[in-house]
């Protein structure tokens, strides 16, 4: 089926619905109706698009028709003009339709867990990494999002050694998921009284939230153990058991959560990241065994993969995937990552649409 099958079957669709919807007969049945309007919601804009498209075209051979059968010279530039407008509001539309119709990446509309761990630098690395923490952290209050820390090890002079962390909110993952892989930063560290620029690394890794449906973990795989919460601060560190240990047999993983005061919340985080983590190595899995296909033009997310550099003295962030340099470092270590992130969008777009020619 040709792309123009295909949005025509897409706008019959939506008018099918969009008629049952109004007529009246899904007042008893919520499941139906639940699921109708999410299809409307998921067709609406690409119909649209397509709509206006249609329109553009028409006008375009409206204008052409103008132009073949008028003598008059006013309405033959005027229609000139209309058809070039027209021709590239038309190519626009047709480009976007094109985006639109790509395979949606199932992940897309989850929430995001990551997972920052200060890499070489030592200390100068801790806080770098604390730095990433809360440039996400801005960036999701700048959209209204949530974040929530799941497990924290920090150094206790501001440093963050590893930290595990939710952002929620719609889309989250589909524009943050290029975030993974080697960020380093080159700066005059405060204790270094020589003024020599240091350069130090930290990872960022990144996973989609998995839910129960998404992961089954047996209970005979994995171990829990409640001990009393260690570490930098708090009110209830070293005064109840509330810290928990999981353990997964058959991977390996071990997650220690201490971050909520209550034993069940901190049971609740460490399940959460160990199914994240479980999901994250089935992609992984299945990526790899994908490995001949189409890459994205910004990256494998590969965590040894330098992706961005943050060079403090000369103001400047440079994503070296997309050859993309910004000089507002204060700005994008604030959370102002929406320029980067949409170049990153775009060139994965692009990469798309050329392998699918």
């Amino acid at each position: 089926m040709d792309i123009y099958a295909r949005l025509d079957s897409a706008e019959a669709r939506y008018d099918d619905i969009t008629a049952e919807l109004s007529g009246g007969m899904l007042a008893g049945d919520t499941q139906r109706l639940t699921k109708l309007l999410k299809e409307q919601g998921e067709l609406e804009p690409v119909v649209n698009v397509y709509r206006e498209y249609k329109q553009a075209k028409e006008n375009e051979e409206g204008a052409k028709l103008i132009i073949s059968e008028e003598t008059d010279p006013e309405l033959i530039d005027m229609a000139k003009e209309e058809l070039a407008e027209a021709a590239v509001r038309k190519d626009e539309l047709e480009q976007e339709l094109k985006i639109l119709l790509l395979p949606k990446d199932p992940m897309d509309e989850k929430n995001i867990i990551f997972e920052i761990r200060a890499g070489a630098g030592g200390e100068e690395a801790a806080l770098f990494a604390n730095s990433l923490f809360r440039m996400y952290s801005r960036f999701a209050e700048r959209h209204g999002w949530k974040t929530e820390i799941l497990s924290l090890d920090d150094t206790g002079l501001g440093g963050i050694k590893e930290v595990e962390f939710m952002i929620q909110g719609k889309g989250a993952y589909s524009i943050l998921k290029h975030e993974g892989g080697v960020h380093r930063v080159q700066r005059v560290p405060e204790t270094e009284s020589g003024g020599r620029i240091h350069t130090s690394t930290a990872t960022v890794a990144i996973m989609p939230e998995a839910e129960d449906v998404d992961v089954v973990i047996d209970e005979k795989d994995y171990r829990i153990d409640v001990m009393r919460a260690s570490g930098n601060g708090g009110q209830c560190v070293n005064t109840t058991d509330s810290a928990v240990r999981l353990t997964h047999y058959p991977s390996g993983i071990v997650i220690y959560s201490q971050t909520e005061k209550s034993q069940i919340q901190n049971k609740a985080k460490a399940f959460a990241l160990l199914r994240a983590k479980l999901y994250d190595l089935e992609l992984q899995k299945q990526h790899n065994e994908l490995a001949g296909n189409r890459k994205s033009q910004v990256g494998t997310g590969d965590r040894s993969e330098k992706i961005r550099t943050y060079n403090f003295p000369q103001g400047r962030v440079t994503d070296h995937r997309i050859k993309l340099t910004l000089y507002k470092i204060d700005a994008v270590m604030d959370g102002e990552l929406d320029e980067i992130i949409d170049a990153l969008i775009a060139a994965d777009r692009a990469a798309a649409l050329a392998s699918e020619t």
